[in-house]
């Protein structure tokens, strides 16, 4: 019965009130936050925050695929482009310039695993690449989150990290890469120390993992 109430819990859209709890407790922590219809209001939403030209890193994210927001930013040609340019590069002989380019872009754009109701953001990744960008490296970050992902509470998030999202990344690393994915890397983002910097797009609607 908990498994199924769990599962229940980690896939279905948060309500109304969760997501206005979980905006009003981001925001008193400084990051800027906005509620949004669907998909479509994100992706207008995202071109509206980055300039053009900007240099631009984007997380590994089933979010990102599914909206759209991957190719907008990383095909359209309206930005500089990291993840595009970096997968060009040789990671033997240029790995220090790679580094230090998906480190620091001027905006880093991805999700999270969880968002809780009191104001905390989960990034669960396998190779820890976004992490940097996302925790103060970039100028400006930009996650996209379905409502799917509010919780309660920290706890609850971090067990949705590892009965729900690591089961399916698990199936979709297998599937794109050969290879079995983990939580090498957790990141817990509290508070915003730069108020404004970090924008969490919360949508009424569920995406991604």
């Amino acid at each position: 019965m908990t498994t199924s109430v769990s599962a229940t819990r980690f896939t279905d859209p948060a309500p109304t009130e969760s997501l206005e709890r979980a905006a009003a407790a981001l925001a008193a922590k400084n990051f800027a936050v906005e509620i949004l219809d669907d998909v479509a209001a994100a992706r207008t939403r995202v071109k509206d925050l980055i300039p053009d030209g900007a240099s631009v890193f984007t997380g590994a994210s089933e979010t990102l695929r599914l909206s759209g927001i991957d190719d907008d930013i990383n095909a359209s040609g309206r930005y500089e482009a990291i993840r595009p340019r970096v997968l060009a590069m040789d990671r033997a002989t240029q790995g220090d310039e790679i580094r230090r380019l998906i480190a620091s872009p001027d905006v880093a754009v991805g999700s999270v695993a969880a968002v809780t109701e009191t104001g905390s953001l989960v990034v669960a990744s396998g190779s820890g690449s976004q992490l940097p960008g996302y925790a103060g490296g970039a100028a400006r970050a930009i996650w996209i989150v379905g409502a799917q992902k509010v919780v309660p509470d920290l706890s609850t998030a971090l067990r949705r990290v590892e009965d729900h999202c690591l089961p399916l990344e698990n199936d979709r690393a297998q599937r794109v890469y050969g290879a079995p994915s983990a939580i090498s890397r957790l990141l817990i983002l509290n508070i915003e120390p730069h108020p404004g910097r970090g924008t969490v797009l919360l949508l009424r609607e569920a995406i991604g993992f």
